[in-house]
C-alpha cells in the first residue's frame, strides 16, 4: 500500500496511507489519550481526548479532530501536545467527571479503570463544574453481570462489542439528553434479556458500568465455616492471566504460583479443572464415535463453552439436538468431586463445598443452572473469575510474585497436555482429535500437533482420513470462536453449504483465553500485545513439557473409571457427567419485578 508523509510533533514518519493520526502517532511512541477507542471496534470519537492540531501544507484543519478517526495525508502537520490540546482534553475529562460516580476508593475498578488512570495523567485535581449526578440504577439480578449506569461515561464500547464483535446487540443507548443510559431494550433486566453472559461488555468497558457479580464473601463464609469442607478447581486458561492481576506481563504462565496462593487461601484441596477436561474428551469422543457409527444427529457440536449453550438455546433453538450432552469440565468436576472423591475420601457430600476458578462470567450462570445438579447436590456452589481470585489473595495479604511454586492436590489434580490447552479456541478439538486419532487407529500416533485448528481465525476448519467401522471415511471439523462467527457457521449449515462432523464453539472471541472473567487489558495496551495470542502461547508452552498429552493417559482417569465410572458413557457416566438443554425465549419477565423494585 502507498505511503504518506506525516510530522508528528516535528518527527517525520512514513505510514499506510488508510492509517488514522492515532494509529500514525502510536508508530512513532508518541501517546495521544483515549477512552472510547477500541481498535477495529468502536472507533467513533465519542470520548474527544484523543483531539490533536493539524495542518496540512500550512493550511490548518478546522477546530480539534478527533485522531482516533482523522485520516493522514501526504504533508500533513500534526501536534498533540499544545496548551489548546491540553487544555481540551482536560476540560474534556472534567465534564465526564461532573456527573461521574467517582466514589473511586470503593469501585471494583479501582487501580485498572482507565478513566481514572488518565485523570491522574492529566493531573486532574478538582472538577469545576458541578450538577446533578447519574442516577443510580444499578442492576444486579442476574447471577453473572451487575450493570450500574451511575459509572457509565456512554463511550459506547460495551454496545460495539456487543452487536459487531459478538452478533448479539443486547445493548444500546436509551433515552435521550441526560437521561441516556446504555441498557438492554425496554429497560430489561440483565437477567431478563437475551444476554450469553459471555462478559466481553465487562472486558470492553473502561470504568465499572459493566462487572461480574462477585461471589467472593460467600467462599470466604464457606472457608471460615469448620463445618464445610472446601476444594477448589481451577480452569487452565486461569493460569495465564492470573499473572497479571499483579502486574506481570500479559501471558506470564503461574500455574505453580496459583496452585501455592489457593493452598495458602485455606483450601481444603486444590484440584485442576483439566482434569475433567481429559475426562470431557473421554466422553464426548465416545458420544462423537457413537453418533458417526450410529446415525446420530450430526453434527455433533461441544458443550463446554456456557455462553455458546445459552446463545443455541434463544437464538438457534433448532441446533440444541446437535449440542453434545455431556457436562461442562467445571460441572463434572464438581458431580465427580461430590461423589467418587466423597466417597474415596470418606466425606458428606452434603457438608462439601465445591469452588471453580474461571475465566468466565458465564460459568457463574452456568452453575445455578437447574440441570447441574445430581440427586439434588449441586454441582457446583460457587463460580470465580481470574479478577476475583486476584482479589482475595491481595485480601488475604499473600506476596503472590514470592510464592513457590507447588504441585495440585492428586486424584483430581492430574491432567495432561490435553487437557490444558482446552482454554485456547481450538483446543478442544485438538485434545479430542489427539484421543479418537489414537483409538480409531489403534495406534500411539505422534503426530499430535494439529495446526489447523490453532489460531485466531474466526472460523477454522480441516478435514481427517479415520478409519470408522472398517472404512476409511473423511471426518470433517470446525472451529468457531465468538457468537458472531458461530451464527456464520449455522446459518450455513442450514443452507446446505457446510457438512461438519464435528464443530467446537466458544462464545468468547478466542476461547477461555480472553473470557469475560479475566484480567483487565487497557485500550492503550492491546495495541502491543494481543492478550488472545500472548495467553493462548503460555498454555501450549504448558502442553509441550507434559509427560502425558493425550487425554486417555491420564493415568487418574483411567483409574477413575477403572474403579467407578467403568466405561466412557456408562449408565453411571450419563448420571453424573451428561445432562440436556432446552429451547428458550429471548426475553423474559421471569426477574423484572426484582428489578423494577430496585430502581
Amino acid at each position: 500500500m502507498d505511503k504518506v508523509k506525516v510530522t508528528i510533533n516535528g518527527m517525520e514518519v512514513f505510514v499506510p496511507a488508510d492509517y488514522t493520526v492515532l494509529m500514525a502517532a502510536r508508530e512513532v511512541n508518541i501517546d495521544i489519550p483515549t477512552l472510547c477507542y477500541l481498535k477495529d471496534i468502536n472507533e467513533i470519537a465519542a470520548c474527544r481526548l484523543c483531539v490533536v492540531e493539524a495542518d496540512i501544507d500550512g493550511r490548518p484543519l478546522r477546530n480539534l479532530p478527533a485522531s482516533c478517526v482523522l485520516k493522514v495525508e501526504n504533508g500533513m502537520n500534526v501536534r498533540t501536545n499544545t496548551t489548546r490540546v491540553r487544555e481540551a482534553v482536560r476540560t474534556n475529562l472534567e465534564l465526564i467527571l461532573a456527573n461521574h460516580n467517582r466514589e473511586c476508593l470503593t469501585c471494583f475498578r479501582n487501580g485498572t479503570c482507565e478513566l481514572q488512570k488518565l485523570c491522574d495523567e492529566m493531573g486532574i485535581g478538582e472538577i469545576p463544574y458541578q450538577g446533578q449526578k447519574r442516577k443510580v440504577r444499578l442492576d444486579n439480578i442476574s447471577s453473572s453481570i451487575v450493570r450500574d449506569s451511575s459509572k457509565c461515561i456512554l463511550c459506547g464500547r460495551c454496545i460495539s462489542v456487543c452487536k459487531d464483535v459478538q452478533g448479539i446487540g443486547i445493548l444500546d443507548f436509551t433515552k435521550r439528553g441526560f437521561e441516556t443510559e446504555v441498557a438492554p431494550a425496554f429497560d430489561y433486566s440483565m437477567a431478563d434479556a437475551p444476554c450469553v453472559y459471555c462478559g466481553q461488555c465487562i472486558q470492553a468497558c473502561p470504568v465499572a458500568a459493566l462487572r461480574e457479580r462477585t461471589n467472593i464473601d460467600d467462599v470466604w463464609d464457606a472457608l471460615d465455616d469448620p463445618d464445610k469442607y472446601v476444594i477448589v478447581q481451577t480452569a487452565p486458561a486461569v493460569r495465564a492471566s492470573l499473572g497479571e492481576e499483579f502486574g506481570m506481563p500479559v501471558g506470564t504462565r503461574v500455574t505453580g504460583k496459583m496452585v501455592a496462593g489457593l493452598r495458602r487461601l485455606g483450601f481444603n484441596n486444590v484440584f485442576d479443572t483439566d482434569f475433567t477436561a481429559d475426562l470431557t474428551i473421554l466422553e464426548e469422543g465416545t458420544e462423537l464415535l457413537g453418533r458417526i457409527k450410529n446415525g446420530g444427529k450430526l453434527p455433533m457440536i461441544t458443550s463446554c463453552s456456557p455462553g455458546w449453550i445459552r446463545y443455541c438455546e434463544i437464538f438457534y433453538p433448532e441446533f440444541v439436538e446437535n449440542l453434545s450432552s455431556c457436562k461442562s469440565p467445571q460441572q463434572m468436576f464438581g458431580a465427580i468431586a461430590k461423589s467418587y472423591y466423597a466417597e474415596k475420601m470418606g466425606l458428606d457430600p452434603k457438608k462439601m463445598v465445591v469452588v471453580s476458578i474461571m475465566p468466565c462470567t458465564s460459568k457463574k450462570s452456568e452453575a445455578a443452572r437447574p440441570e447441574m445438579e445430581v440427586d439434588g447436590i449441586r454441582d457446583v456452589d460457587f463460580s470465580l473469575t481470574t479478577r476475583e481470585l486476584g482479589n482475595m489473595i491481595k485480601q488475604a495479604r499473600i506476596d503472590f510474585k514470592r510464592l513457590p511454586d507447588e504441585d495440585f492436590d492428586k486424584v483430581l489434580g492430574e491432567y495432561t497436555g490435553a487437557g490444558v490447552i482446552f482454554g485456547a479456541t481450538g483446543g478442544v478439538m485438538e485434545a479430542a482429535l489427539r484421543t479418537v486419532a489414537d483409538i480409531l487407529t489403534g495406534e500411539d500416533l505422534e503426530d499430535i500437533e494439529y495446526q489447523a485448528v490453532r489460531g485466531i481465525e474466526g472460523v477454522k476448519e480441516a478435514t481427517l482420513r479415520l478409519p470408522i467401522g472398517g472404512v476409511e471415511t473423511d471426518v470433517n471439523v470446525a472451529v468457531v470462536h465468538g457468537t458472531k462467527n458461530a451464527a456464520l457457521v449455522l446459518e450455513a449449515i442450514k443452507a446446505g453449504k457446510r457438512n461438519y462432523h464435528f464443530i467446537e464453539v466458544m462464545a468468547c472471541p478466542g476461547g477461555c483465553v480472553h473470557g469475560g472473567g479475566q484480567s483487565h487489558v487497557s485500550s492503550k495496551d492491546r495495541l502491543d500485545v494481543n492478550p488472545k495470542i500472548s495467553r493462548a502461547n503460555a498454555l501450549y508452552a504448558e502442553d509441550v513439557i507434559m509427560a502425558n498429552r493425550k487425554s486417555h493417559k491420564n493415568p487418574e482417569v483411567i483409574k477413575l473409571y477403572a474403579d467407578y465410572l467403568k466405561e466412557p458413557n456408562s449408565h453411571l457416566s450419563h448420571k453424573l457427567l451428561h445432562t440436556h438443554y432446552t429451547a428458550k425465549k429471548q426475553y423474559v419477565i421471569e426477574n423484572q419485578k426484582d428489578f423494577d423494585d430496585l430502581i
